[in-house]
């Protein structure tokens, strides 16, 4: 079908804002694909047991350190700080980006330094229920000293992905994420040979790909031409300064959905043993359309609020916004349909192959089905944040983290005694709903979003009640005539669901006209 390619082809691929969309959230879907892949490769090598457990608990540490620097603080207050310093000349902002390398640099070599030698007390802090001197324990620590040394390289990658994302060049910070995937591809493949003991090729992937990044966004500064100058001691100027004013409260605001995760591991530590593995396995399928999606609008998103906020043009910023919030929920209302109904043969197609045990299906899928109640949530809440960001105010999306960090410590509680994995699941799906509530009120009350964002919102939800609709008949089909295989039945069955939803949901949208776009015209469906 040419039209329906071509269709779908402008929602994502056009000139503008949706082009930039379009060229981040391309890459990241074969960064996602690859680390299906991934995950796929380790539940079949490694399991959902206790040496699969110890392994998230280690990369938790440098992942949790990649996702807010590379996805939240070093862009969010970097960017404002650094187009400020453009405006006063090339050479203020490009000292500005030396004196930051450097002291970012030197604080987070130090803190590597410091953690490896601490590492036993680190991982009795984020895996407690980890008991001292048991093989979970120590496989942890071992595996997390191994992966540690990623965490000064992820972060290099983040502050160089922010300068060239800056000079509205998006493919280096999009693409570093693949040479991740391919390398603990490799590493996974590794532990199935069988000539390593345990998980150590997988922890050894992840530094080994930071260096491969590097290399990749260095050649991305010098096509840019944005190359810092690299000092002997750090030196902090005025734009500096301004820029780690507003590094910090950066941090815990956009890292506060990756804080409630990590809060999930924690006590999912204290649950019977494979919990900590349910919980990243449907993780992983969660944020599939918030990697996507929700980080690539984000990422687009911040260089032009920045330039709009400057400019002091209040309506052309909630016009974008706008656009953001409906093509956020676009994808997410969908994809938390089909991944709520299709929980369980997604987590049997993807997973329940080798040392992934088909008793597991069940647990991880409930996991996943509390997690997709909040992946419309997951999304918004890129959009809404760069909005404070790119007017300078760091301190409103802390508090609001701050919030609801604790409502998903207290709903943790409350529903892990009921729901074990699940229950942790939910408590976070159900604090991201909060955050977006908070954040969608303060940019009302600003001026800065209004109810245009919703012009999609009812003809998304019939376009996804008939999606379901072909899902289910599909499965009650597949349910009565199975397909004739043996091996890799449950991955065809998964195919045929996910094709028959695809089909319907887009093949309708391109016969309404009921996409999001750049200039949206009138359509059946919204008038």
């Amino acid at each position: 079908m040419p039209a329906l390619r071509n269709a779908i082809s402008s929602m994502v691929a056009g000139k503008g804002f949706f082009g930039a969309v379009g060229q981040i959230s391309g890459l990241t879907a074969i960064s996602r694909v690859l680390g299906f892949i991934r995950d796929i490769l380790i539940a079949v090598f490694i399991g959902a047991g206790p040496v699969a457990d110890a392994f998230f608990v280690a990369f938790k540490l440098p992942n949790l350190f990649r996702r807010i620097t590379a996805e939240g603080a070093m862009t969010n207050a970097f960017m404002p700080a650094y187009s400020r310093a453009r405006q006063e000349s090339d050479e203020a902002a490009a000292s500005m980006a030396s004196e930051i390398q450097i002291t970012l640099l030197w604080g987070l070599v130090m803190l590597t330094i410091v953690m490896e030698i601490a590492m036993p007390v680190v991982i009795s802090l984020i895996a407690p229920g980890f008991e001292q001197g048991s093989a979970r324990h120590s496989d942890a620590i071992e595996f997390a000293r191994l992966t540690m040394p990623f965490l000064p390289m992820i972060s290099m990658v983040a502050l160089w992905a922010a300068i060239t994302n800056a000079h509205d060049h998006f493919w280096g910070g999009a693409a570093a994420p693949i040479i991740l995937n391919l390398c603990l591809i490799i590493g996974a493949v590794a532990c199935g040979l069988g000539a390593w003991v345990k998980a150590f090729p997988l922890a050894v992937a992840i530094p080994l790909s930071g260096v491969f990044q590097l290399i990749l966004l260095h050649r991305m500064l010098l096509r840019v031409d944005r190359k810092p100058r690299w000092m002997i001691w750090p030196r902090i100027g005025r734009h500096s300064r301004t820029m780690w004013r507003s590094f910090f409260p950066a941090a815990l605001g956009a890292g506060g959905m990756q804080i409630n995760l990590l809060v999930d591991t924690i006590l999912a530590s204290l649950l019977p043993v494979g919990a900590i593995s349910a919980l990243y396995f449907a993780d992983r399928i969660a944020q599939l359309p918030l990697g996507i999606i929700g980080i690539a609008l984000g990422t687009a998103l911040l260089p032009r609020l920045s330039r709009l906020e400057a400019e002091g043009n209040h309506s052309a910023v909630g016009d974008a916004l706008a656009k953001g919030c409906q093509l956020g929920l676009f994808f997410g209302i969908p994809a938390m349909a089909g991944s709520i109904i299709l929980a369980e043969a997604i987590i049997g197609g993807l997973f329940a192959y080798g040392a992934f045990d088909a008793s597991r299906i069940e647990p991880v899928a409930m996991v996943l089905v509390a997690y997709s109640i909040g992946i419309p949530a997951f999304i918004l809440v890129k959009v809404l944040q760069p909005a404070f960001f790119a007017a300078g105010d760091t301190r409103t999306p802390m508090l609001i983290s701050f919030a609801t960090i604790i409502i998903n410590i207290g709903l943790s509680l409350m529903l892990m005694r009921h729901f074990g994995a699940a229950g942790l699941a939910l408590a976070t799906a159900l604090a991201s709903w909060v955050s977006v509530l908070i954040l969608a009120v303060m940019l009302v009350k600003r001026d800065r979003i209004s109810l245009v964002m919703m012009k999609l919102f009812i003809p998304t939800l019939l376009l996804t009640a008939v999606m379901a609709a072909v899902i289910l008949l599909v499965q009650y089909g597949l349910a009565r005539y199975p397909l004739p295989l043996s091996a890799g039945q449950r991955a065809a069955e998964l195919v045929v669901m996910v094709s028959a939803g695809l089909v319907a949901y887009f093949g309708l949208a391109w016969r309404f006209r009921a996409w999001p776009r750049d200039r949206q015209p009138s359509h059946p469906l919204t008038g």
